[in-house]
Formats: structure tokens, C-alpha cells, sequence
């Protein structure tokens, strides 16, 4: 995840990509499709995903991911790893795109992207990236595009977020009554902390080892690389794989370690490396949401809420898409 509450809720939007998101980031070069044959790998509806199309599919989302600074051996392994559930995604969007169609066939939509809002988050990307229009354009041509078909996926995606924002979050509603009841129930501080975790040693001896290693990271994220980005190449722990996001965490409930670390910290600084019975941890403060503070936690609340209200809203939704399609995975 992203960092802020705000970004949090933002992202939902476009969760169209499901479990799948994550797996858009771990995606890599074209030189690692070239050597298979292409093949089906799954049917939805009378439509067909290729082999090809799925590796293609991830080159395109290598561009706005975090993981462009991945080597491409890193790069190749999670892609591998995560290749299921990144399908997974693309059948989910097969259905959205129908959805789509047959709204916009029936006029009971209006959706579109327009030039304007892909021009915008070309920019964005190239932005986020520091890159000039060169080299935005030879980043393209290392990733297989061609600016056509670049913006061709870009439309798709910012169509199927504005399907998912109708179809879904519209009907999304968290009542008063709802944040006061959940305020009553957990007024407490919590904090939001990413991760970096190395496991313990079976050996004593090796300790100074991981020590060294956790050093190395964390001078990295001192030195201004994405602590996500690095969790997610670096991190033994399964949160690694969201870029070690624990999520919100109530101050009853972390150990005496993370308190005595966290209780040093500002919202946005990294701590240094200390070890617990597990491991050894290298922390990040995200948010930390005081009670004290009442017109804050009832906004957080709210939006605590909404996403939990519309990540069920989306399951269902995406159910039903499921039950009144074919689909078969051959992967």
C-alpha cells in the first residue's frame, strides 16, 4: 500500500485489479516471454487469454509500478511467484470490460477517457519517475510499447476505475451511527507501520550477519529509496508482498520493542534496525491516529469503514460478474 489514509482510500478505487494488485507491480521485461510458445491460459465468456497477453499485460504495469528499480532477475522471480493471481486479475477485468460494453451499449452509462485525463497521468508517471519526454519514450520502447498502445492501456484502466466507482462505491454508505459506535469501541491510539523484516538465525553466530544486511536496507531507505518498494524486495516476512504494510495497529497491542522504538519516532521517519524474539525489524510510522484528537479519528474512522464496506461491495459484485460468465483457467 501506499502511504496516507487518503491514498488508502484512493487506491480502493481502482481495485478493480483485486488480489491482482499487487501482482501488477511485480511485473517484468519482454525478454523473459520471448522464449515460450504462446498458448491459452484462460477463457472468459467467448474471449480468450493468451500467454503473451498476460506477459504483455504486466510489461505495461512495470511503467507506473514501484518496482522499475528492480533488477530483472528480482524482477522475474516475484513475477513468476505471483503469476497465478495476477491472472487471476485479468479475468476480473475481462468481466469488467463486458460490464462495460454492455452499459455503454444499453446507454445506461457514460463513461469514457478522455484526452485530458490520459495526457494527465502520462504526466504523472512522468513525474513520479523524474523523466523528460525522452525518456519517457525510451522507456516505453524497453518495456515493448509503442505510445499508441501505451495510452490505449492507460484508457482502459481509467475506464474500468470510473465502471468500478459507479457500479460499486456509489452504493458504498457508512452511517453516523456506524462511526459511533466504533469510535466508543476503540478509542485508542494506533499507528500505521510498514516493515522490513529479517528472520532470526538458527545460529547465534550468524546474527551479526542479518545485522549487516538489516544496515544495508536501512541505509537505503535513509538514503530516499521507496521503503515499500524495498520491503517488497527485501522483506522475509509475508507482508513483504504489500510492501510490508501491518495495517493500523492499536498501542495495546505492539510489543514492548515496537513501542520503545515507535514512542522515538515522527509520522514518515524509518527506525533504525532492533531485534525481537522473531527477528529483526526495520520499521516505518505511516499515520498515527490519537483519540485525543476527535474531529481526526472520526474521519479516520469513516474511512475505515467505507473501505471495509466496499471491499465486501466489490467481492460480491465481482461474484456475481463470475456466476454469469464462463471462465476456465488453464495456467
Amino acid at each position: 500500500m501506499v502511504s496516507g489514509r487518503n491514498g488508502r482510500g484512493a487506491r480502493k478505487i481502482l481495485y478493480f485489479f483485486a488480489a491482482a494488485v499487487i501482482a501488477f507491480i511485480f511485473s517484468t521485461g519482454s525478454t523473459y516471454a520471448s522464449p515460450l510458445l504462446d498458448r491459452v491460459v484462460a477463457v472468459v465468456n467467448k474471449e480468450v487469454i493468451t500467454w503473451s497477453e498476460l506477459y504483455k499485460a504486466m510489461e505495461f504495469e512495470v511503467m507506473s509500478g514501484e518496482m522499475k528499480s528492480m533488477s530483472d532477475a528480482d524482477k522475474k522471480k516475484l513475477f513468476k511467484e505471483s503469476e497465478a493471481t495476477f491472472l487471476e486479475g485479468m479475468i476480473d477485468k475481462k468481466l469488467q470490460l463486458r460490464l462495460e460494453k454492455m452499459l455503454q451499449a444499453a446507454k445506461r452509462l457514460d463513461i469514457d477517457a478522455g484526452k485530458e485525463e490520459i495526457s494527465d497521468a502520462i504526466e504523472g508517471i512522468k513525474k513520479k519517475y523524474s523523466m523528460d519526454d525522452k525518456e519517457f519514450q525510451e522507456s516505453l520502447k524497453k518495456e515493448g510499447f509503442s505510445f499508441d498502445e501505451y495510452k490505449k492501456r492507460l484508457a482502459e484502466h481509467i475506464i474500468l476505475s470510473k465502471v468500478v466507482g459507479q457500479q460499486v462505491r456509489s452504493k458504498v454508505v457508512v452511517t453516523d451511527e456506524e462511526v459511533k459506535q466504533y469510535m466508543a469501541k476503540n478509542a485508542d491510539t494506533e499507528y500505521r507501520v510498514r516493515q522490513i523484516f529479517f528472520r532470526k538465525p538458527e545460529k547465534d553466530a550468524d546474527r551479526s550477519a542479518v545485522e549487516a544486511r538489516a544496515q544495508e536496507v536501512f541505509q537505503k531507505v535513509k538514503g530516499g529509496e521507496d521503503f515499500a518498494a524495498t520491503a517488497l524486495k527485501y522483506s522475509e516476512d509475508p507482508t513483504g508482498r504489500v510492501g510490508g504494510d501491518l495495517g493500523f495497529i492499536k498501542k495495546e497491542l505492539l510489543g514492548k520493542e515496537f513501542l520503545d522504538v515507535i514512542s522515538q519516532m515522527s509520522v514518515g521517519d524509518v527506525g533504525r534496525p532492533f531485534w525481537t524474539a522473531r527477528g529483526l525489524h526495520i520499521i516505518k510510522l505511516e499515520e498515527k491516529v490519537d483519540a485525543r484528537n476527535m474531529d481526526e479519528f472520526k474521519e479516520s474512522v469513516k474511512k475505515k469503514l467505507f473501505e471495509k464496506k466496499f471491499d465486501e461491495e466489490y467481492r460480491n459484485w465481482i461474484r456475481g460478474l463470475r456466476e454469469k460468465a464462463f471462465v476456465e483457467v488453464r495456467l
